[in-house]
């Protein structure tokens, strides 16, 4: 078992990355001292996943119920929200009720929301289970919802007590589910850690074929790297935290033109970082050798670098005009300016835009 410290005052957090289920009753018995209940929730996928967590709580003394949604991204969404809010009702929850998350992104900001909003805030545990939910969604304390308009337009933040990682339910991904986490794994070298990018090049084979070995620290590094940026910068208030959504700009608009659904996020935010890329090269940031390695890596690791669908540019700028990092309708851009370095841009012109999403 290996634990990543999130320092953050008395709100400071552990995640433990190990090989097993056993062991979270104990771990959530320490992040959650106060808690006799809980309510743990799951998708259509994470059962088997949920129940074992049930199973180590109630061994523990905590009383569980468990709720259920969709599988998909379709499932962050008011009407969802709405049934966690009766299953904690039903529950008799009270300020000490906790929430653990047991799933993937889509798992883990919906019931994070619902402990964030429900009588002003419950604790929370995440256990995620996909690749994409141990390496990013799960740590920082980012929460929400989806709407018609516009992906997590709608959220909050609020720190889990603790994160519980097991390294075994990877083995039970899909394919293409698995693929897709790796994606936000080749944005932390591109954003924050040149050598892991470089060393991710030299393991790729062994990641893509789930090595436990190269997976284990591949984990480990993008969770310290995670937690380190939000420990600097955990409201993203000083622009250091907005380096963590590279690539995401394209990517939030490619899933809302798609439907939320047809693209997983991990896929189309490997399309994105190469918009963000070639963007980058356009206005002379950065040389074709990047963008070149960028692409190469995200190849060998199966992700797509290109859109699937002919998309209208002006619906697809009409959507990132309302990302989050949009500032009075202005784009704004996460932009690498080397490898391992990214910078926050609020100056490209809007034609380059144009040009490289008519070309992707």
């Amino acid at each position: 078992m290996e634990t990543v410290r999130v320092n953050l005052g008395a709100r400071a957090y552990d995640i433990a990355i190990g090989a097993s289920a056993a062991g979270v009753g104990a771990f959530a018995r320490a992040a959650l001292p106060k808690s006799e209940s809980a309510l743990v929730v799951h998708d259509a996928n994470t059962g088997t996943h949920a129940a074992a967590v049930r199973a180590e709580l109630d061994a523990h003394g905590v009383r569980t119920a468990s709720a259920a949604v969709p599988a998909g991204e379709a499932s962050k969404c008011l009407a969802r929200l709405a049934e966690l809010y009766d299953a904690l009702y039903e529950l008799a929850a009270d300020r000490r009720t906790a929430v653990v998350a047991v799933g993937g992104g889509v798992i883990g900001d919906l019931a994070g929301f619902a402990a964030a909003t429900y009588n002003r805030g419950l604790p929370l545990l995440m256990v995620p289970t996909t690749l994409l939910s141990m390496v990013d969604s799960s740590v920082g304390g980012k929460t929400g919802i989806n709407h018609p308009k516009g992906k997590n337009l709608i959220g909050a933040f609020h720190q889990p007590a603790g994160v519980w990682i097991d390294l075994g339910a990877l083995n039970t991904l899909p394919e293409r589910e698995f693929l897709s986490g790796l994606a936000e794994v080749v944005k932390y070298g591109v954003i924050l850690d040149a050598p892991f990018f470089e060393q991710l090049e030299a393991t790729a084979t062994a990641v893509r074929a789930r090595a436990p070995a190269a997976l284990a620290g591949v984990v480990a590094r993008c969770c310290r790297l995670k937690a380190d940026v939000v420990e600097r910068d955990e409201y993203e208030t000083t622009g250091l935290r907005a380096v963590l959504n590279y690539g995401h700009t394209f990517a939030h608009a490619f899933e809302t033109l798609s439907g939320y659904g047809a693209l997983l996020h991990g896929e189309a935010v490997s399309i994105g970082m190469t918009c963000a890329a070639v963007l980058a090269e356009r206005v002379s940031l950065i040389g074709s050798d990047i963008v070149q390695r960028q692409t190469k890596l995200l190849h060998a690791l199966g992700l797509p670098t290109a859109i699937p669908t002919a998309w209208p540019v002006d619906e697809l700028l009409a959507v990132m005009r309302r990302d989050k990092k949009a500032v009075g309708g202005r784009l704004r851009f996460i932009l690498p300016t080397r490898l391992g370095e990214v910078k926050l841009f609020d100056d490209v012109p809007e034609p380059l835009v144009r040009d490289v999403l008519g070309t992707r």
